[in-house]
Order: structure tokens, then sequence, then C-alpha cells
């Protein structure tokens, strides 16, 4: 195998992978990046058995071959060469490396020791704006909490109905729905859920990326792939394992309507909520009374270590006069996510959920469950 690319192509490939190999003392090969030629292409393939990634560049191929790298080091190597042009030569199980004034060889390991990445050959699949799900998902995807005794909300719910997409992630203590709309054709519904992990993975990929995202559906598989922009081929895939599981019927949860309603600035909201947190007790508690009379919320924390802190915020406040406490932390992640900057914060007393939802937008909902007051 020899090959020559460009520093920067390189670097990205390894970048894209290189996140999701760990430090695997069970099976050692999956510490490594698999690297090949194809064609007219260099891949890139890495994967921890449950989610597996290539990624394609088109790149100068002399000699067709493949060889496993052991992957943090290669692209601590990688990241520390000249932003030059890069020559890559195997020989046997060693990779000779040459760039500008530096020479190296690096032991590898044969790759048919290398893991098969499956691929979803056949099924249904649909193509949308990749910024359009990176979007969506990025509101959502922090929220799940690892449950052994409930995997099916460690993980992303996401369905596809034939105009819309929804994404939802709860820990039992808050919830997120985000809905994008959405026009293709798809012959029947999906619901699955993925990890988080794969999530966060997706997220990572798609930052930087503009155009469409293919979603190949498999029965206990999902695939995204990015192609490449002026080649038809793909330049990203994830494959990923489902969770699964019946995921809970969280619509019950949302409520209908509310016992008071508060329009509000989003970032003054935000920034009294942060300063009462810093005089929060053990169970990271913020008071929230509301009183449509004087329309105000105000916003208070003690401590017996630090002493107190109140602060009050004036809007459009309708409905009961209601004291509420919330973990302050759920009120900041929920308020984080909102592309607003006005935030509709609906209360249902002290045993009813919360509910945040962008003024102006109706595609995103939080809902967080109080502290009950002991």
């Amino acid at each position: 195998m020899r090959f020559i690319i460009l520093h920067e192509n390189l670097k990205e490939g390894l970048n894209n992978i290189e996140r999701i190999i760990g430090k695997n003392l069970t099976l050692p090969i999956l510490n490594n990046v698999l690297i090949e030629t194809e064609n007219s292409f260099l891949k890139l393939s890495a994967t921890d058995l449950e989610i597996g990634i290539t990624h394609w560049i088109l790149t100068k191929i002399e000699e067709e071959g493949g060889i496993a790298i052991p992957a943090k080091f290669l692209t601590s190597f990688i990241n520390s060469l000249p932003k030059e042009k890069i020559i890559f030569a195997k020989k046997d199980l060693l990779l000779d490396v040459e760039c500008q004034n530096y020479k190296a060889t690096i032991k590898g390991f044969s790759r048919d020791d290398f893991p098969i990445i499956p691929q979803i050959k056949e099924g249904d699949q649909v193509e949308l704006e990749s910024e359009l799900f990176f979007e969506g998902l990025a509101q959502i995807a922090s929220i799940p909490v690892l449950s052994q005794a409930r995997p099916e909300i460690s993980g992303i719910y996401i369905s596809f109905t034939k105009e819309m997409i929804k994404m939802v992630a709860t820990d039992s203590f808050r919830l997120a729905e985000k809905s994008l709309s959405v026009d293709y054709p798809l012959e029947k519904e999906y619901s699955f859920i993925i990890p988080q992990k794969t999530g966060y993975e997706l997220l990572q990929i798609l930052s930087d990326k503009k155009g469409k995202l293919k979603i190949y559906f498999g029965p206990d598989q999902i695939m995204f792939e990015i192609p490449m922009v002026n080649v038809q081929h793909p330049q990203t895939r994830l494959v990923s394992r489902l969770i699964e599981g019946e995921y809970p019927n969280y619509q019950e949860v949302i409520p209908q309507k509310y016992e008071t309603q508060a329009i509000l600035s989003k970032e003054e909201f935000l920034n009294q909520i942060r300063v009462a947190s810093l005089f929060s007790g053990k169970i990271n508690d913020v008071k929230i009374k509301a009183d449509p009379k004087t329309e105000t919320i105000e916003i208070s924390a003690q401590n017996p270590e630090l002493g107190e802190n109140k602060s009050s915020i004036s809007g459009k406040i309708k409905g009961e006069k209601q004291e509420v406490s919330f973990n302050y932390k759920f009120l900041i992640d929920g308020l984080l996510n909102l592309k607003s900057s006005e935030v509709n914060f609906e209360l249902n007393g002290e045993d009813g959920p919360g509910v945040l939802k962008p003024v102006g937008d109706t595609s995103y909902l939080y809902v967080v469950m109080p502290i009950r007051a002991s």
C-alpha cells in the first residue's frame, strides 16, 4: 500500500472517527484505526462494536492495501507534522510515514483482525438537510442518563412520520421534545431509540456540515451517511446499534393546560437563576414565586452556610398565584436550549410539571418536574 495525502484532509478524517475509540483491554484491536485504499479513496474506519464510523478521503493512491494502526498514537503523530503532503507506504505490518523533514515507521496489525463494520444495504431510507437534523439533536442530546433498570430512557427516541420528525429525550426528572417539519416520501413510519453516545458522535460529525444527510433504517441498526460535496460518494458513514425496548408514552407527562403562565426575557430569567444557584442548598433548589397581580416572578434560594438571595423579574403573567421549587440545573439546561429571546414558562403547582417553551416557536418544549416541599 502506498498513497499521498494532504495533512489537513487526513487530520479531518482522523478527528471524525477516533473519538469512539477508547482503551479496550479485552479486544485491543479496537484501539486501532483501519486504514485501507479503495479505488481513488483512502478509507478510515473505527468501531467500539456498538458504533462504527467510516470516513473516505479522495487522494492519490499508488498501491492498494490496508493496515490497522493505533488510533490515538497516529492522531497525535499526524497533528505534530507540518501542514504539507504526507507519503505513506506499507511493508508487511510496518507503515512508513514521510512528511517534509520527518520520517517514521509505525508498527501496525493485520487488517484481517479488524472487525467488519456492518452496512445497511437494503431497506427504507430518507434524505434531509443535515443542518436541520443537527439543530434538533443538539437541543435534546444532553438530557438522557445511563439507566441499567430502564435502558430505553438512556437513549434518544426518534420517530419519523410522513411530515414530521420528533426527537425526545428524558432522564425521568425532565423531558425535551423537538419537532422537525420535513418534506420527503416515506412509505411507512419509523420509530427507534439511539444510544446517547451515537447522538453525541452525530453532533460532532454534523457540526460543520451543510447539505444532505441520508438515513438508512435496519431492523436493529441505523446508518447515517453524509455524501461528498462534488463527488457522488459517501464522505462519512456512521452505523449504530439501536436500543431495544419500547419508549415510554411520554405524551402523558406533557401538560395540556397550565395553572400559571409567564412570558419572560430569557436572558434575564437565566441570569437570575444562575445568581440564585450560588445560594442553593444540597438539592440544588431554587424557589419560584409567580404573582399575576403584580406581574412579577420572584426567584430565591437560601443556604444555612452561605446566606440567601432574592431577585425579581417582570413579565406578562396570568393565572394563579403560586410558589414552586425547581432544580436550578434543570432550569438552566432548558433555557440554554431555547432559541428565542423570550420564554413561555408554565407552572402547574408543586406536584405538576413546569414547561419551558420558546415564544414564537412551537417546535420545542422542555418539561421539568418540581422539587416537592418536604
